[in-house]
């Protein structure tokens, strides 16, 4: 038994990988991933090194995990630079670290590969992993149940919880029969919203993968690095990420464009996988009044209900999605230090946390929209 650090994905076979997976995870097959890689959207310069862990059993690969060597904490949606300015006032030092994680992606999933016994005995061997490395700890963000469980059998993981908002299509019919669900002063707020973008004469056009043009793709590049040159930032994602990932999995991406008077003005960029519809990316080329609820929102809702898709992941953060139906989910990361007193404090910190972070989940729930009977 061993386990094999992997920095170029593309090394291994994709079947090799995939078969891994489980079904309806979108971010963690291969074409994903080496996507990110091949694009130069990761790399030393970026402080993202691709370090996979490969646990083989007499030649087979049994299980694994998607892993970066980090020399900051940007992009992961899991925040611990107060740690590691902790840290540095101790002299201690935090990176380089591990993270087990899909960059730039905060969406819950597996995160350890493969059956069950293997992924047991893969976890286990990464704290010596990280001594021989050099590695201040290990970081494993949005995790599943299943991911989860082998985590909480393991004492020197510490569990950290945060708070999303996901909106449930319960077998709506059309977008009348959720709005039908809501309070009547919501219900009246989303109506006007809707009706003010469409009062601007703007229209929408959804596109599969495969049936955008590369003009097509340059325009929501534009579009999604223009959320990041407004802030003074540059974009995480290079150009040819796009034209990569529509190349290799052209089947799980959604587009939708808006469009005014015949010029192509806002887009969301999505993934659907199983039952469920993940919105990532959206950006815009001039600012329009309530056009960022339509697109990245309601549009996807509408989509959702027309496809029969259940679950709408929206992206990390925005209690503004409260008011429009999107519930408090509890997501997970584990954390493994290997400075004791670091591990101590942590712990200390993250118990904590977890109890203001249940106590603001249920406050939020109790404002969500819906009618109470």
């Amino acid at each position: 038994m061993s386990l094999t650090p992997l920095t170029r994905l593309a090394e291994l076979p994709e079947d090799e990988w995939d078969a891994l997976v489980p079904a309806a995870q979108p971010f963690l097959r291969h074409a994903f991933l080496t996507a990110l890689e091949d694009s130069g959207s990761l790399g030393p310069d970026s402080g993202w090194r691709p370090e996979h862990l490969l646990w083989y059993q007499d030649g087979r690969l049994l299980a694994a995990m998607p892993g970066y060597r980090k020399w900051h904490s940007y992009g992961e949606y899991v925040f611990d630079q107060g740690w590691a300015e902790a840290c540095l006032r101790a002299g201690i030092d935090y990176y380089p670290k591990w993270l087990g994680a899909v960059p730039f992606s905060p969406v819950t999933g597996h995160r350890i590969l493969g059956g069950e016994a293997a992924a047991g005995q893969l976890l286990d061997e990464l704290p010596a992993y990280l001594v021989r490395q050099g590695l201040s700890g290990a970081h494993v963000n949005f995790t599943s149940p299943e991911s989860d469980r082998l985590f909480d059998g393991r004492p020197q993981w510490l569990l950290r919880s945060d708070c999303q908002y996901h909106w449930h299509n319960r077998g709506y019919r059309d977008f009348q029969d959720f709005l039908d669900t809501l309070s009547s002063r919501k219900r009246k707020q989303m109506r006007n919203e809707r009706q003010q973008v469409a009062a601007q004469g703007i229209t929408f056009h959804w596109f599969e993968g495969g049936e955008l043009s590369e003009a097509q793709w340059d325009f929501v590049y534009t579009c999604y690095a223009n959320t990041y040159r407004v802030r003074g930032r540059a974009p995480y994602l290079t150009r040819l990420f796009f034209s990569l990932l529509a190349e290799r999995m052209p089947q799980a991406i959604r587009v939708v464009v808006a469009r005014q008077q015949g010029q192509d003005v806002a887009m969301a960029f999505s993934l659907i996988s199983g039952d469920r519809f993940y919105g990532r990316y959206w950006g815009c080329l001039a600012e329009f009044d309530r056009l960022h609820f339509e697109t990245c929102f309601y549009q996807g809702m509408d989509y959702a209900i027309a496809q029969g898709l259940t679950h709408f992941d929206a992206g990390a953060q925005g209690e503004h999605k409260l008011i429009r139906g999107f519930e408090p989910v509890l997501t997970h990361s584990w954390h493994y230090l290997r400075h004791p007193g670091l591990q101590a404090a942590v712990d200390d910190f993250l118990r904590q946390e977890r109890v203001a972070v249940a106590a603001w989940a249920e406050q939020a729930r109790q404002s969500l929209p819906y009618r109470r009977n």
